[in-house]
C-alpha cells in the first residue's frame, strides 16, 4: 500500500490533541473588526474542536499530524 500524501493547505490549518481530537481556528477574525463588540473579537481568539460530523473527513487530510 503507498503511502498517503498529507493536504498542505489543511496541515496548515488543523492540529490535533493529545487526544486524538482535531483543533481548529475561529473563522471570522480577519477583517471587518470594527463592527464586533470587543468580547467577540476576544472570544474568537480562542481555537475550537471540529464537529464530530467533519472529524472523519478531515482525519482523512491529515493522518500523519
Amino acid at each position: 500500500m503507498p503511502k498517503l500524501k498529507t493536504n498542505r493547505g489543511a496541515a496548515k490549518r488543523f492540529r490535533k490533541t493529545g487526544t486524538g481530537k482535531i483543533r481548529r481556528a475561529q473563522a471570522f477574525t480577519s477583517h471587518i473588526l470594527t463592527s464586533k463588540s470587543r468580547k467577540r473579537k476576544r472570544d474568537l481568539r480562542q481555537g475550537a474542536i471540529v464537529h464530530a460530523a467533519d472529524q472523519k473527513n478531515v482525519a482523512r487530510l491529515i493522518p500523519y499530524l
